[in-house]
């Protein structure tokens, strides 16, 4: 009996490592495919095209101090600065409404201030130590409501991407809320305004048209010519 040949595997020990070393889940990375990439918008994420470029910052329509420049605002926000948050507020976020913003501006800034005028004036009667504690508590609870009504404005300087102006979102409200709440309704007031349609297009509706039915009988020339149309066919034997 020949020789047996030899074979082509090799018997594997334990001295025998691995040829590469793999790290777990190196196979298993997903592949870039750059035809599949598609710039999204971060707000709705929608895809954009590839020559989309972000449009710059732009300016406020008025500035801070501009109240007086809508006096329906500035007398709303002079004496009911919830409203005018809570129409603010309803006008970003329609499915929000009004009176929820309203109701919780009205508890932590209109509460707030009336609690500190109180304590103001019952300062002989309050201990000094309860008098600093509220007066803590206040500071505390403006500069929350400034933060709160700060990413309002921040919204809304990312939907019509307007700039920071004077300052950060925040500061403006913890520093100038009310001028800051009457700027944001004229800015609305005003981009709503520019976005609706100037000229508005007529179209007028087709005329109804009536079927009227024959009360008379059918005319005997036509029929009968029908008829002889139909009758003068000849049979002819296959």
């Amino acid at each position: 009996m020949g020789e047996r040949a030899q074979s082509h595997y090799v018997k594997l020990t334990k001295d025998h490592g691995p040829v590469e070393d793999i790290t777990p889940g190196e196979l298993n990375q997903p592949i870039e495919v750059p035809q599949l990439a598609v710039h999204k918008c971060i707000e709705c994420g929608q895809p954009l095209p590839e020559s989309y470029s972000p449009p710059a910052d732009e300016a406020w329509m008025t500035g801070i101090f501009g109240c007086a420049e809508d006096g329906e605002s500035c007398l709303t926000g002079l004496f009911c600065p919830c409203v005018l948050f809570g129409r603010n507020v309803e006008s970003l976020h329609e499915e929000t409404p009004w009176t929820a913003p309203c109701v919780c501006h009205a508890i932590f800034i209109e509460g707030g201030i009336a609690l500190a005028t109180a304590t103001a004036i019952l300062n002989g009667y309050i201990d000094p130590g309860t008098s600093s504690l509220i007066f803590e508590g206040l500071f505390f609870t403006w500069w929350m409501c400034g933060i709160y009504t700060g990413q309002v404005r921040e919204t809304l300087q990312k939907k019509y991407h307007l700039s920071n102006s004077p300052c950060d979102p925040c500061c403006v409200h913890c520093c100038m809320h009310w001028c800051a709440l009457c700027q944001e309704h004229r800015e609305m007031k005003g981009r709503l305004s520019d976005n609706a349609f100037s000229e508005t297009t007529i179209v007028n509706a087709p005329p109804i048209q009536e079927m009227e039915p024959s009360h008379g009988k059918e005319n005997p020339e036509t029929s009968s010519d029908y008829s002889n149309e139909h009758t003068g066919l000849e049979l002819q034997a296959v």
